[in-house]
């Protein structure tokens, strides 16, 4: 069983939208969409839920209002401001502020407060016309989105050791923090999508220095390669001279968000072209990486 990643470095690149093409394109796959913030995968994979189940990524500190002798040790301990005195009637926590720390339940000395679990989010199994797929949501303004995206990626890894799948999809964060150290974690190769402005180039670099950092095998492609020639060889030189594969470039064209408002993947929807052609090119790129590092 092989772990492919998909991620950018920076919003914006057409990650997901090749994520789904990918999908469909495979075979005997399970698709996870790491994209726990924010995902949107699903707007082109339309999956039927399965399973539902309550992710408990963080605590919150409960207070028992009998217990309380309002000292005023715990709002002294609290650095986020959770805990605020109401006047007479003691103290209060603030779910809202609450990280969850335990430093409120360490310093009372009458045992008033404990830390509770609290629901940060949801994780679902669904299946689609291309696969089962693990995906996730996190609740706004929660934190712990690497835990859920270990969440998924344990999923995804349960349902491709069920089914026999030969191969776990997995649609990564922008970026370069916690859940996209998360996706990366153990993969087989990372594909980098990444775009001809300084931008890209800027978080190219930034993403290929974590997954040197983790030893996570690396190859890149250049979406709308030609809306900036001069930056798709410069991305091409820049990879080139770190020994990173360049698996295919691909053209501007309208059809893909002509696609992404039918809620398609690109190549399955007519009069995708040079487009589709161009995406399946990759996709034979990045099948023959597998294969080789199989070998």
């Amino acid at each position: 069983m092989k772990q492919l990643t998909v991620i950018s470095g920076k919003g914006g690149t057409g990650k997901t939208t090749l994520v789904g093409s990918f999908a469909a394109l495979a075979e005997s796959t399970v698709i996870a969409d790491c994209d726990v913030d924010a995902p949107d995968l699903h707007l082109l994979l339309h999956p039927e839920l399965i399973k539902e189940e309550a992710f408990q990524g963080l605590h919150v500190a409960v207070m028992d209002r009998t217990k309380c002798i309002a000292c005023g040790s715990c709002e002294e301990a609290c650095r986020f401001n959770a805990i605020a005195s109401t006047g007479e009637s003691g103290f209060v926590v603030n779910r809202t502020r609450c990280e969850g720390c335990g430093a409120c339940v360490f310093v009372c000395a009458q045992g008033a407060i404990t830390l509770e679990a609290r629901v940060s989010g949801h994780a679902f199994i669904s299946k689609t016309s291309y696969g089962t797929m693990a995906h996730a949501q996190l609740n706004i303004a929660e934190e712990a989105s690497g835990k859920l995206v270990t969440v998924v990626r344990d999923r995804a890894l349960q349902i491709a050791e069920k089914e026999g799948c030969a191969l776990i999809l997995i649609d990564g964060a922008p970026g370069i923090g916690c859940p996209v150290i998360a996706s990366l974690t153990g993969v087989d190769l990372a594909l980098i999508v990444t775009e001809p402005t300084m931008s890209g180039l800027h978080d190219l670099e930034r993403i290929l220095a974590v997954t040197r950092h983790f030893g996570i095998a690396s190859t890149v492609c250049i979406n709308k390669c030609d809306i900036n020639e001069g930056n798709s060889r410069r991305i091409a030189e820049f990879c080139r001279a770190r020994g990173i594969a360049v698996v295919g470039s691909i053209p501007y064209d309208p059809v893909v968000t002509e696609a992404m408002v039918a809620g398609m993947p690109v190549v399955e929807f007519a009069g995708g072209g040079v487009v589709s052609d161009a995406i399946t090119d990759v996709w034979n790129g990045i099948t023959s990486l597998l294969r080789l590092f199989s070998s």
